[in-house]
């Protein structure tokens, strides 16, 4: 099975270098074997560590799993590549139909040969193309790591709601997710993000998971950072799946000791001007699907959560599917994260590829009289590139209508 994975994710790089060095002009074909030999010598380390069973750990090789991940673009050179091939052969069909509709007719058919010239000048243009592919590539990876290491962008909005309590009217919540506290977010960096955080000075602090990406090496450096992050009303946070894949009672210890309020499964009350809040966390699901509303978990939870008409309610939870959940019994706000915006966004568009998971990729979204808001995230999983989606921290001040 690991030979038949290992042949899939290289398959690609072999298939571009074949048809490449048979249309590119030969003096193209020494560089691109250079470069075809140069980015594919890692391969031979990653069959080491796949048949070892120890592919996606943290170990001396660090970067194996970006790698992998970046890999996959050649993917998207291959469907760049069939699209131009499938365009040339509907205008060869195109072509070969007019022929025959002509010489038909009786009327001179307008086929000729191509030439050598022709055939040397598509090899050039598929030369230039293929340069022309490799620095938009150069320039969009640039311009994704720079992305992906600044401090995160400060997305400011105003939630209103008809029955907030006038205690809570002007709450401000500083809304965190996904440090993912490991090889690319250092403890230096989460301490710049601490500091830009408690300078916005909310009244509230909570986070939706993935504190810590996948070694619990990296718990220190969070506890070490996050226990300066500071609120009036404190920190509340919930658990993602990469905590879990560190280490739950691991994770929950560390999050203690940052000074943090951990829930899971319940509710965390907290009390302003005579007004109670109640904060739901839900557990990350272990049986996810797409879009799950986690009503097993939300019905538990709830249980132990004050009444609709004695407090306010706002649910944290990693994945954004509980909105699905948390609309239908009412619960005014939803917070979570967990996508990253996909790490990737489309201009104009606006496709990221996190729209192969869930509907709701990043931002705010509406539901009846529920509200959610999907963070960008801080950190990065896989690749660390994030085009078009900066990382973010999100600032929101509740009021009444």
């Amino acid at each position: 099975m690991a030979l038949i994975y290992l042949s899939l994710f290289a398959a690609p790089q072999l298939l571009l270098y074949l048809y490449l060095r048979e249309r590119l002009p030969l003096s193209a074909r020494r560089w691109l074997t250079l470069v075809f030999v140069v980015f594919n010598i890692p391969w031979g380390i990653v069959a080491v560590r796949m048949f070892s069973g120890s592919l996606w750990g943290i170990s001396r090789v660090p970067y194996i799993a970006p790698w992998i991940a970046w890999q996959l673009l050649g993917w998207i050179f291959c469907g760049l590549i069939c699209i131009y091939l499938l365009g040339k052969g509907v205008w060869w069909t195109v072509r070969r139909a007019s022929y025959v509709v002509r010489e038909r007719s009786g009327q001179p058919p307008d086929a000729r040969r191509t030439t050598d010239d022709e055939r040397v000048s598509r090899r050039q243009f598929l030369a230039r193309a293929t340069y022309a592919y490799a620095a938009a590539g150069l320039g969009v990876s640039a311009y994704g790591i720079w992305s992906a290491e600044r401090l995160p962008e400060v997305t400011r909005r105003a939630l209103v709601f008809p029955n907030l309590p006038a205690g809570l009217n002007g709450l401000r919540i500083a809304h965190l997710s996904d440090v993912h506290a490991g090889i690319h977010m250092s403890e230096a960096k989460m301490r710049a993000i601490v500091a830009q955080t408690n300078a916005l000075g909310a009244d509230l602090i909570v986070q939706t998971g993935d504190m810590i990406d996948i070694s619990q090496s990296y718990i220190s450096d969070y506890v070490r950072a996050f226990r300066d992050l500071r609120a009036p009303l404190g920190v509340v946070t919930v658990l993602g799946n990469h905590d879990r894949y560190t280490g739950e009672d691991a994770v929950i210890r560390g999050v203690r000791d940052a000074g943090q309020v951990f829930v899971k499964n319940g509710a965390h009350v907290i009390e302003r001007g005579g007004a109670a809040l109640a904060l739901i966390g839900i557990d990350d699901p272990r049986n996810w699907h797409a879009d799950d509303p986690q009503d097993y978990d939300l019905e538990p939870a709830l249980r132990l959560t004050p009444p609709a008409k004695d407090a306010f309610r706002i649910l944290l939870a990693h994945r954004p599917g509980a909105f699905d959940g948390a609309a239908p019994r009412g619960i005014p706000l939803t917070l979570a994260g967990h996508i990253h915006g996909g790490q990737f966004c489309l201009p104009v568009v606006g496709w990221s590829p996190g729209r192969l998971i869930t509907k709701y990729v990043m931002g705010h979204f509406v539901q009846g009289s529920s509200q959610l808001y999907v963070s960008r995230g801080i950190g990065v999983v896989g690749v660390p590139l994030r085009v078009f989606v900066p990382p973010e921290i999100a600032l929101f001040e509740l009021r009444r209508s």
